[in-house]
């Protein structure tokens, strides 16, 4: 069967308008909460790499340099802000300090988090509040103030770090739970009403990685264990082994990709 002439011109369309590199980040701004350690390192790195420029608003400043360090290396700018973002009116904030410093954003990743563990009958209701605060309701205000920004300008990233605990109910940590499964949610709900606007939204479900969060796990070898047999890979994860995943869903290759929940967890989620 002879290819329709139509599609073909539409494809070559496409890749002109992309200049055959649809993963181009240059001259995108990408707000990347805790993007200071850990995994928002790891972000923040793949992120300025791809070309993009990089606002990070911490709690702390452990880590500025080392990654003021990895960007400025590549090429490309970063500005830092301490910033509690469960703080009334911190979204707000965040959103017009990263304006102020580059004039534009194009991109929002939500990766700031914590863990509080304890048995289900142990659990405080201080740590319940505090993990939600972040977890989840940091999360909406952050995206909120973004996606009004994205909208008037017709496009815009929004990525939200998601987890197994979105699809699982895992021991010991019910809050963490609780608001990974909301963060499955509004990531849901938010490109169901930004579609339009030409606003994808997003996340990505890490599965096991090596990060301060999960060094208690790895130290307790029968959990450790208990993990590694159900990894098809075979390994817990390095922060950089997601980098691939967060280009791509900041990228244009994912215009058309939306309300997804994005796994990358050496196939965890299939056993």
């Amino acid at each position: 069967m002879t290819q329709d002439p139509k599609e073909i011109a539409a494809l070559t369309a496409a890749l002109d308008q992309f200049q055959m590199n649809l993963f181009d980040l240059t001259g995108k701004v990408a707000i990347v909460t805790g993007g200071n350690t850990g995994l928002g390192q790891a972000f923040a790195v793949a992120l300025a790499t791809a070309g993009a420029d990089i606002f990070i608003p911490a709690h702390h400043d452990k880590g500025f340099e080392a990654t003021r360090a990895l960007i400025e290396k590549r090429g490309r700018q970063v500005k830092f802000s301490l910033a509690d973002l469960t703080a009334p009116g911190a979204a707000d904030t965040v959103i017009e300090s990263a304006l102020a410093a580059y004039g534009h954003i194009d991109i929002l990743v939500n990766n700031a988090g914590m863990i509080r563990r304890n048995p289900l009958l142990q659990s405080k209701a201080a740590d319940w509040q505090a993990v939600i605060d972040i977890n989840l309701n940091a999360v909406y205000a952050l995206s909120l103030a973004a996606a009004k920004i994205f909208a008037k300008q017709h496009s815009g990233k929004i990525i939200n770090i998601a987890s197994m605990l979105s699809f699982q109910g895992g021991k010991f940590i019910p809050s963490y739970t609780a608001a990974k499964h909301g963060v499955a949610g509004l990531t849901k709900a938010f490109a169901s009403e930004l579609g339009a606007d030409n606003v994808q939204v997003n996340a990505i479900a890490p599965g096991y990685i090596k990060t301060a969060n999960t060094a208690a796990i790895r130290a307790d070898q029968a959990r450790n264990a208990e993990i590694l047999g159900r990894i098809p890979a075979g390994h817990w994860a390095e922060p950089h082994e997601l980098m691939g995943a967060m280009v791509f869903l900041a990228s244009a290759a994912a215009n058309y990709v939306n309300g997804v929940i994005l796994p990358v967890d050496g196939g965890y989620l299939v056993r």
